[in-house]
């Protein structure tokens, strides 16, 4: 690194026997796949790593499921005996050298992101597929996404990703791996505080160059981007950010900069506090991955409209955004469109069901207005997944319009959100619409809220849904009773909130067909104005309900009386809060 102190990696080696167990541990997938005549070769290749743990596991992922030739192979092979080219460990070389070919062009690819940089598995794959990193084939039978899962975890499998300690949701590369990356990707990739000195002033360019990233400031200038002038291919055009606080970006860079990079596929400019792109954005006619999330942008141009090779829209946060597009629906191979938190969306575009390929599409605003899609436009999804939330569903007037939206079909959303506003007062519609909506039984959460029906339809709490793991009922202020959610075999969360016209809890709680709540963890009601009394169920003691409820939460009750439940014997977190009318004996709990 020019301009930059000299890194130092001081290495403590590990004791050999540890060494062994790192190897083993990522190169079998469990005891009984090691083989006697392993044990020989495995010892000469764990002395070779010479006690360092990240070589011992990055080479043992190599070697997981390979015959005992390719063992031989990688123990006589020349790398060896190299020395340490530009500082690259010869046993990580090694382990590149047998990385498949179309692994070596994703990991070199992630040489861009600085060493310890957190990054998310999907963030990742996103920008491999724009990049035109992932090769699919009608014999893989698999979307393209789920072959990019395969191959970050195979990257994982052979420690060249880690689990971050920070956040587990997130991965990091060690720093010897990211000098090893960038060994890998020569010129192709950079970073553009490489190429500065501390005030900015470019030192070097490469030409060749094909993507770039760089750390935002809090103010950057044109001045900032003068290496890219050079850089006439440019692909990736990636800002990361360090810290908090608000980052902002030259208006010149947008209108001047943008139009001279005519190759680019991704385009970011995730948490720059720009309020509007130029309309020439439609020119990059090779884009297919266009972050925009955590902006201040307020509306799209509509040129967006024109970017057919748009396989990315990541719109997350944008808060002052009130619409997107008309035209959009033009990007028919737009695979992925992130609106979540979009607060401000009015509706959506009209004729959205023309993006069949659309994966995720977490927030669907439904509009009473004609120019804009209805929630019949979700049914021709079928790709669909993750979680879709279905917002301001009062404007729904038609019952077969939700009908037609087919989500009972769409087997791969994991969680759905159905919202109703406030001010709806549609009672008889919305019980129809609700009897509607419901999900495929693979569905893993579920939040209603503000709905105005006085009951649940019946597949509220249905037994079948055996994978559903989280519950969520809110504001839902007309309904007279809870549906039977202990029918829920493997329910685990429940929160329910401001039911305000429940009196009592019992036996249409827990339902009839079999032993309720036997895996419930968490229960909190809040909030519910005229509850009175909490039945409990009618078995005999040792009946195994509530039996690993760890957390209860009561809050703002003020009617409930009598006693709590009893025999609540795993409960470690009990919070009663507002509810002056209830006994509570801590002699019940242990």
């Amino acid at each position: 690194m020019m301009g930059a102190a000299t890194l130092v990696h001081n290495l403590v080696p590990m004791e050999n026997h540890f060494c062994l167990q790192v190897f083993e541990h990522h190169a079998f997938l469990n005891f009984n796949d090691k083989q006697p005549n392993y044990e020989l070769l495995q010892e000469k290749i764990v002395a070779k790593c010479r006690g360092l743990p990240l070589a011992t596991s990055t080479l043992g992922g190599v070697l997981l499921r390979k015959e005992i030739d390719k063992w031989e192979e990688i123990l006589n092979n020349k790398l060896w005996s190299l020395s340490n080219e530009h500082d690259i460990l010869p046993v990580l070389r090694l382990s590149y050298f047998y990385l498949p070919s179309h692994l070596k062009r994703c990991f070199a690819y992630c040489s861009i992101l600085p060493n310890d940089y957190e990054f998310g598995d999907m963030q990742m794959i996103l920008l491999w597929i724009a990049e035109g990193l992932i090769l699919s084939r009608p014999e893989d039978n698999k979307q393209i996404e789920d072959l990019g899962a395969d191959y970050f975890q195979k990257l994982v499998s052979r420690s060249l990703f880690q689990k971050s300690t920070k956040n587990t949701s997130k991965y990091v590369m060690h720093d010897l791996i990211g000098d090893l990356a960038r060994w890998a990707a020569g010129d192709i990739c950079f970073k553009l505080e490489d190429k500065q000195n501390d005030d900015g002033v470019q030192l070097r360019c490469f030409p060749k160059a094909r993507h770039s990233s760089y750390f935002m400031g809090h103010y950057d200038g044109a001045k900032k981007f003068e290496a890219f002038s050079e850089v006439k291919c440019l692909r990736t055009f990636l800002p990361l950010r360090k810290g908090s606080g608000y980052n902002y970006l030259s208006h010149q860079v947008t209108s001047d900069l943008l139009p001279k990079l005519q190759y680019l596929r991704v385009l970011s400019f995730n948490g720059y506090r720009i309020t509007e792109l130029p309309n020439s954005i439609g020119d990059l006619r090779y884009l297919r991955y266009l972050d925009l999330s955590y902006t201040a942008i307020t509306s799209l141009p509509k040129s967006i409209s024109t970017l057919y090779n748009l396989q990315t829209l990541l719109l997350e946060c944008c808060s002052y955004l009130k619409s997107l597009p008309a035209d959009i629906s033009n990007l028919i191979n737009l695979h992925h469109l992130n609106n979540s938190d979009v607060s401000w969306l009015e509706g959506m575009p009209p004729k959205l069901g023309r993006l069949v390929n659309l994966q995720p599409l977490p927030n669907f605003v439904v509009s009473g207005r004609s120019d804009q899609s209805g929630i019949r436009e979700i049914g021709p999804l079928s790709h669909l997944r993750g979680t879709l939330c279905i917002s301001r569903l009062e404007n729904v007037t038609d019952v077969e319009d939700a009908q037609r939206a087919n989500l009972k079909y769409k087997a791969r959303l994991d969680s759905l959100v159905l919202k109703w506003s406030y001010s709806s007062d549609t009672r008889e519609m919305e019980s129809a619409v609700l009897d509607m909506l419901e999900p495929h039984r693979k569905i893993k959460e579920l939040t209603i809220k503000s709905y105005a029906g006085k009951e649940f339809s019946s597949w509220v709490g249905g037994h079948l849904f055996s994978n559903m793991v989280l519950v969520r009922l809110e504001e839902c202020n007309n309904c007279l009773s809870l549906p039977p959610l202990g029918q829920l075999p493997q329910l685990k969360e429940l929160y329910i909130r401001g039911m305000n016209v429940v009196e009592s809890v019992g036996a249409e709680f827990y339902g009839e067909r079999n032993l309720p709540f036997q895996v419930l963890e968490t229960l909190e009601f809040v909030e519910m104005q005229h509850w009175k009394e909490w039945l409990p169920f009618q078995l005999d003691r040792e009946s195994g309900v509530f039996l690993y409820l760890k957390t209860l939460l009561v809050k703002k009750c003020s009617k409930l009386e009598g006693k709590l439940l009893e025999n609540l014997n795993s409960l470690a977190k009990l919070e009663i809060v507002e509810c002056g009318e209830l006994v509570v004996s801590t002699t019940n709990y242990k």
